[in-house]
């Protein structure tokens, strides 16, 4: 996953001063429910229920047009693009992050999956924020920034599954698959729409990443200037 794109115009319904919601109903979290740009946003889910779950691939892209182009094919509508800073924070039990889209939403966005290459189930929460630049200031001193992650995604929807093409400032191009799991639907199901879709798009197992964007930039290499090498000292008696 890489998560979170709020619906435009609605915003989570208010809070009661016992912190539910004034407007409880289940969470529904289909593909169709999804907004023009993708992600659930405006959802109220009734406490003590599952979090939301996706069933998730991320692989490096060779070609990228090649890859648009096969996308383009069997998406159910005209794409989407995004421009996405995300500020990663210090977390134990899974990953923040902060959302910035464009200049006019955001989000923050909590959620766990497994770091492992194949198709993996991430477990997710997702609020609207309406002051970020506030909010990053706020998590920044309590629990520390890890990275910033910026991008240009481009969303189409294909069923219930969100397909992303981002291309990574500093790391290149990548495909995200996102089966979002209707109710009731189990891993398993997913996992199959999510490799029947890495086979139409032309995806191997060896293009899979199995972290985040994040993780990767913390893992690149870091180049060190080579040190200068003392100067000569001239002959004596030149």
């Amino acid at each position: 996953m890489e998560k979170g794109e709020t619906g435009q115009g609605k915003r989570p319904a208010a809070r009661g001063a016992d912190g539910g919601s004034k407007e409880s109903r289940p969470h529904e979290d289909t593909a169709g429910r999804r907004n023009a740009i993708g992600y659930s946003g405006h959802y109220q889910r009734v406490t003590g229920t599952p979090m939301p779950s996706n069933i998730e691939i991320k692989a490096r892209l060779a070609d990228l047009p090649r890859t648009r182009g096969l996308v383009a094919a069997i998406s159910d509508a005209p794409p989407q693009t995004l421009r996405q800073r995300d500020t990663f924070f210090r977390c134990t039990t899974g990953r923040l992050k902060l959302r910035e889209i464009g200049a006019a939403q955001a989000e923050l966005i909590f959620y766990s999956r497994p770091d492992v290459a194949g198709a993996k189930q991430s477990d997710y929460e997702v609020t609207s924020v309406a002051e970020p630049e506030l909010l990053r200031g706020v998590l920044a001193r309590a629990l520390g920034v890890t990275q910033t992650v910026e991008k240009t995604r481009v969303l189409y929807l294909v069923g219930q599954t969100r397909v992303h093409l981002d291309s990574v400032d500093g790391l290149g191009d990548f495909l995200e698959l996102e089966v979002v799991l209707r109710p009731g639907q189990n891993s398993a199901e997913g996992q199959a729409i999510a490799a029947d879709l890495m086979q139409r798009l032309g995806i191997c197992d060896t293009d899979l990443c199995s972290t985040a964007y994040a993780d990767m930039f913390s893992a690149a290499p870091v180049e060190t200037p080579a040190t200068p090498s003392p100067p000569v000292a001239p002959p004596s008696g030149s």
